[in-house]
């Protein structure tokens, strides 16, 4: 399998370097093994004589040539917050990389991105009608700025069609094993092994939902009416006065930050906080279940237990990826 991974100017250190270490170690896993698995024939291509690092280390690079490989992967951007990373999108570098991307895409390439190189693959329009997820807490970012793209950012890894994307930072581990993984299975459980890589499905898991609420003071002021009264119920017209915007407004504002309805993340609230008394305290399941507002334990349990099923089932879906 031909894989070129396709850097640009201020490449992330981390992914660059996690992609390239993943493969070789399969490579030699491979050999030591016998499991007779084609080798990973990678290299770095850019579309610049001269590309550094975001920590400023010389990357060696061949020119991206005009054939397209099995594979290309785009690792991140050392950009992390938006501030940084709008005016880098628009950069010339991002905007020819782009067009080497479309071009190997029609010639058939599988399409891969990590982290922050889901923007620069969403910027090429390929991922335009596919399923994606970025990098967690750009979540609102990349909603924003690609409309057309259904994103799910509760999963490390996403494939749709000829394209793969990844979550934050490592997991351009779990793309590169991924990438093993479609080759062999067991080189891939190997390789994971020996790099001491667990099993990463969801990104929810590391997700701070209140890093990306208080970018938004509609979406906090929301956050904190909600949180008060729990207990109390919901309702749409009081919850968008306390967070002094429209109905519609308000509406529009929590599906661009966290991607669920007003309601949808009230009712997310409620559970947070039955899971954390359950965890921390010796109250029954019906006595929490009126402490956060429901009628009786019943509602609470089957709650409850369609979230743990939903876990299972990410779970497995992540280990069938």
């Amino acid at each position: 399998m031909r894989i070129d991974i396709l850097a640009l100017d201020s490449v992330f250190d981390l992914g660059l370097s996690a992609v390239l270490d993943v493969l070789r170690t399969a490579n030699e896993l491979n050999e030591m093994s016998g499991l007779d698995v084609p080798r990973f024939e990678h290299r770095v291509v850019a579309v610049r004589r001269v590309v550094k690092t975001s920590h400023g280390l010389s990357v060696p690079v061949r020119p991206a040539g005009t054939r397209a490989p099995d594979c290309v992967f785009v690792p991140a951007l050392g950009f992390k917050m938006p501030q940084q990373l709008e005016p880098a999108l628009t950069r010339p570098d991002v905007r020819d990389a782009t067009e080497v991307l479309r071009r190997w895409s029609r010639q058939g390439a599988m399409v891969a991105a990590a982290c922050i190189g889901t923007f620069v693959l969403a910027e090429s329009g390929l991922l335009d009608g596919q399923q994606a997820t970025t990098t967690w807490w750009l979540a609102p970012l990349f909603r924003k700025r690609y409309p057309a793209v259904g994103l799910d950012e509760s999963n490390m890894i996403v494939k749709s069609g000829r394209f793969v994307t990844a979550g934050a930072a490592l997991g351009h581990l779990d793309l590169a094993l991924w990438l093993v993984r479609s080759v062999s299975p067991q080189l891939a459980s190997l390789t994971a092994k020996y790099l001491l890589v667990d099993s990463r499905p969801l990104q929810s898991a590391y997700a701070m939902a209140d890093h990306l609420v208080h970018d938004d003071p509609i979406v906090q002021r929301f956050e904190g009416w909600a949180r008060g009264r729990l207990a109390r119920g919901f309702s749409l017209d009081e919850a968008a006065k306390a967070a002094g915007a429209s109905k519609r407004t308000l509406a529009r504002h929590m599906q661009d930050v966290l991607g669920k309805s007003p309601l949808g993340y009230f009712q997310s609230l409620r559970v947070e906080r039955a899971v954390h008394l359950l965890k921390t305290g010796k109250a029954s399941v019906d006595e929490i279940a009126t402490r956060v507002g429901y009628r009786d334990g019943a509602t609470l349990r089957s709650l409850l237990r369609r979230r743990l099923q939903a876990g299972v089932k990410e779970i497995r879906r992540g280990k069938e990826l």
